[in-house]
This record gives structure tokens, sequence and C-alpha cells, in this order.
């Protein structure tokens, strides 16, 4: 797993750099990308667990690359959803093509139950780790 961490890494610094993004700005399009609800700035700010000023930075980049859109839809106009611009999307595809060509790959050298308990086991980590935090000093 941690060879795996290292290679996907390895992709996501590609991307950013090749958008002039920082590689956090790549994590944040993920966690826009895979939120079941519309994203805020505090909830990114919970989710990557940065200061509210280096979410506004990294929101900023994204919005000047144009990955990224603020809209102020609710009655609250202090309330900011966060949207990851769809004409961004096919240069993200491109680029982590080749993962998701691994991903086919690999998947297709299993049989139907050694995915099934692999992705078990992919689903439990995630889940664990969602909420695992490193020691404090």
């Amino acid at each position: 797993m941690r060879r795996m961490n290292g290679e996907i890494n390895r992709l996501v610094h590609a991307f950013a750099a090749g958008q002039g993004l920082h590689p956090t700005d790549v994590h944040a399009l993920a966690a826009i990308l895979d939120s079941e609800e519309p994203m805020t700035p505090t909830g990114l700010r919970e989710h990557l667990g940065l200061t509210s000023g280096a979410v506004t930075a990294c929101l900023d980049r994204l919005e000047r690359a144009g990955h990224v859109r603020r809209v102020r839809e609710s009655a609250d106009r202090r309330v900011v959803h966060l949207y990851y611009e769809q004409r961004a999307q096919p240069a993200a595809r491109r680029h982590f093509a080749p993962l998701a060509d691994a991903a086919r790959a690999a998947r297709a050298t299993l049989a139907p139950g050694e995915l099934a308990a692999v992705l078990r086991f992919l689903d439990a980590m995630n889940e664990e780790l969602s909420t695992a935090r490193p020691p404090r000093d």
C-alpha cells in the first residue's frame, strides 16, 4: 500500500506541477469532486486539516487556474459552495488515465470473489483512515 500511495502521489505531483498548482490543491480538487454534498470552504478546511488562510489561498489558486468556482447559492449569502469546473475535468482525466488503466488491468487479474474481498478491505481501510489522526507531541 505504501508503494501504491507513492505511485499515486507521483501522478498527483506531476499533475499539480503541470497545472501550476500545489499538491495540496489536487487533494482539495479530489475532496470537492468526491463530496456527496456541495463542499464548503469550512468543510474543505476540516477535510484537509488546513488553516482558513491556507484554504483561501488554495481556492484562489484553483479558481485562477479554472478548476473550481465558488457559488453563493443559499439565502444566507455567507454560505459558499465549491464546484469542480467541468471544463477542467478533461485535463485531469487525460493525466490520470494511466491510473485508471492500471486499476482496470489489475482488476482484470482477479476473480470476482477476490475482487470483492479487495474492495471490502479498501472500504474498511478508507473508513478507518477517515477518522485516524496522528498523535500529538
